[in-house]
């Protein structure tokens, strides 16, 4: 999390007068680890419990499946049979990217906002690749040609 953040976070737990710079030190390392990106719990989901969902999401606006997997091919490099492996074995998040066959060279094409974040500012790598999938997805369901989102 950024300083702002933290910063705001200390100061609704410990009001705006305990908090001069000799406190701030001494409390913003110790709560590194609260606000880490690598204990973010996302990253211990597996994909197959998200997977439904982003299929839900697109189902729900006409698209279908078909195109999801699609997408989550053009962005790993999983055929259909390795995607399915992957939901069957219920792999994490970190797992399923770790794994992925390759990451597709165009995602630096991939940019806007995804869940309150830009998608390009992102700084942890494997918070920024799920966000690129939420963020493909989010474009399949809002309509978008399939050559948009796959900068083609």
């Amino acid at each position: 999390m950024m300083r702002k953040q933290k910063c705001r976070y200390l100061k609704a737990k410990y009001g705006e007068r305990q908090l001069d710079n000799e406190n701030l030190g001494t409390l913003i390392p110790r709560l590194k680890n609260k606000f880490s990106m690598k204990t973010h719990r996302i990253y211990k989901m597996t994909f197959a419990s998200v997977y439904p969902h982003y299929i839900a999401k697109a189902e729900k606006k006409g698209r279908t499946k078909g195109e999801v997997d699609t997408i989550i091919h053009w962005l790993t490099g999983y055929s259909l049979e390795q995607l399915q492996q992957r939901i069957d074995k219920k792999v994490t998040f970190e797992t399923f990217f770790d794994e992925a066959p390759h990451l597709n060279p165009n995602v630096s094409k991939i940019t806007g906002v995804i869940c309150g974040y830009r998608v390009e500012e992102i700084e942890e790598p494997l918070m920024k690749k799920i966000r690129y999938l939420d963020k493909l997805v989010d474009e399949l369901a809002k309509g978008r040609a399939m050559e948009k989102i796959l900068r083609v």
